[in-house]
């Protein structure tokens, strides 16, 4: 997936968002659970603590003693830390073994472990040191051990739980990311088809009213468009042809007559080259209206299941004369059948343009080369001349561009512009590139349905 895509950046905020939520909550959750748990925990001990002050206030050291000595031995008290001190530091009564390091006096709580009687090992407590009003230090506090244990256990609960939110968020990010591009598939599935020239395609009804459904009604709405004026092409094109062939056909009828009746010899010379210039106008019309319809993808009804390697061969034995007339050779490379789905007479007629520029501006053997494939076929036409430059073959692709090299000709501009458009129709695309030596153009013949009904049958 590319990362600069939408679906990857949707996919991201989805897994981030996922695991921001996860955190969030869980750390949240601790954290109030410590907090709540710390204030229990001192105000459990604040509150002996008070007591203890207030026995200290009314019966002095003697009563806080006694008090403190009573505590330590009731079972109620098992989490309960006391602890008292005479001016010299020495124990005096309490649970604990001596005044626990790093607990300054009056401070508030500080979480400390430390050994109590008949305790083996060390306890986490919060604890408090009070210093007495007439010398000593009275220490109060509540054990937290167990609660230490617990969180612990939270802790490592928290970590698993963060690790399970990850796989959680990117299998939602993943699930989300497919439900937008399964309800985008069917859009997508039409497009190309119509752009592999199905007009009549539609994204299916959708009555869920959301901006999906509202995305393939707009999509339909301007295909209809869209076909609508493809159907106003092919008949203007169609009129077109017609309005301009057939004052250019009279014109020939009657510069025709004009040449049965002249005998001057110049007169003569300028009605034969008004006849020339009069019948390459025809076929300039008549290429500039095949590409128009081409690039418009009018023409994919009439495409017939037709042998390419005998379409082949067909235009090799026609220019083989004119060829060997120069001197030159023209081969031919093909499997011994490769059956496509094409429009011949186009492709025909594409194939015969490059050709005829071959035999004109190049030099060398001639090679008509067919690389059958199941995906589709390439046809290419190679010469050995001098070629078109790198930086002037996108330039040779366009309508009426004509090269420094072919200026001296005949042609209007327009035969690598009509191999371009009889590609398109055709689902493929044309390549220019290095004959080493010349120039070979390859045509590619793409598949027009993704689903295979353009099959491709060779046999070598």
């Amino acid at each position: 997936m590319n990362s600069r895509s939408t679906t990857f950046r949707f996919a991201a905020l989805v897994f981030l968002l996922q695991i921001l939520t996860a955190t969030a909550l869980l750390l949240g959750v601790g954290a109030v659970l410590r907090s709540q748990a710390r204030a229990d925990a001192v105000d459990l001990a604040e509150t002996v603590r008070t007591d203890l002050l207030a026995t200290y206030a009314d019966g002095g050291f003697a009563a806080l003693t006694h008090a403190i000595q009573a505590r330590t031995g009731s079972p109620s008290e098992r989490t309960t830390v006391l602890f008292l001190a005479d001016d010299a530091g020495r124990a005096v009564a309490g649970s604990l073994l001596q005044v626990p390091l790093g607990v300054p006096p009056a401070r508030g709580y500080f979480q400390v472990k430390a050994l109590r009687h008949g305790q083996r090992e060390p306890e986490a407590m919060l604890v408090r040191a009070t210093p007495l009003a007439k010398g000593g230090m009275l220490v109060t506090g509540t054990v937290v051990e167990n609660q230490r244990h617990i969180f612990a256990l939270l802790e490592r609960a928290t970590l698993a739980a963060l690790a399970l939110s990850i796989v959680f968020a990117g299998f939602a990010a993943f699930a989300s990311t497919r439900l937008i591009l399964n309800r985008l598939r069917d859009t997508i599935t039409t497009l190309g088809r119509v752009r592999a020239g199905e007009l009549s395609r539609r994204v299916p009804r959708d009555e869920t009213g959301d901006a999906f459904a509202r995305l393939g009604h707009e999509v339909n709405q301007a295909l209809d468009r869209v076909e609508a004026l493809n159907a106003e092409l092919k008949l203007a094109t169609d009129g077109l042809a017609h309005d301009f062939k057939s004052p250019l056909t009279r014109l020939r009828s009657a510069l025709d007559r004009i040449v049965r009746t002249v005998d001057s010899p110049q007169a003569l010379e300028a009605v034969d080259q008004a006849l020339a210039e009069s019948e390459r106008l025809i076929a300039m019309i008549e290429t500039a209206l095949s590409i128009t319809r081409a690039e418009a993808g009018i023409g994919r009804e009439s495409f017939v299941p037709t042998d390419l390697s005998e379409m082949l061969a067909t235009i090799v034995e026609i220019y083989a004369p004119l060829v060997e007339d120069g001197g030159r050779r023209i081969d031919l490379e093909a499997p011994a059948t490769c059956i496509l789905p094409v429009h011949r007479q186009l492709l025909e007629q594409a194939l015969g343009n490059l050709v005829d520029n071959a035999i004109k501006y190049a030099a060398g053997t001639i090679t008509l080369s067919l690389d059958c494939q199941p995906t589709g076929a390439s046809v290419t036409v190679r010469d050995e001349g001098m070629g078109i430059p790198e930086d002037q073959r996108a330039q040779a692709l366009r309508r009426f561009t004509r090269l420094d090299e072919a200026r001296g000709g005949w042609g209007a501009g327009l035969g690598l512009s009509l191999v371009q458009a009889v590609a398109h129709l055709h689902g493929g695309t044309v390549d220019l590139r290095d004959g080493a030596p010349g120039l070979a153009v390859t045509i590619h013949l793409g598949p027009l349905i993704d689903d295979g009904s353009q099959a491709v049958e060779s046999q070598r």
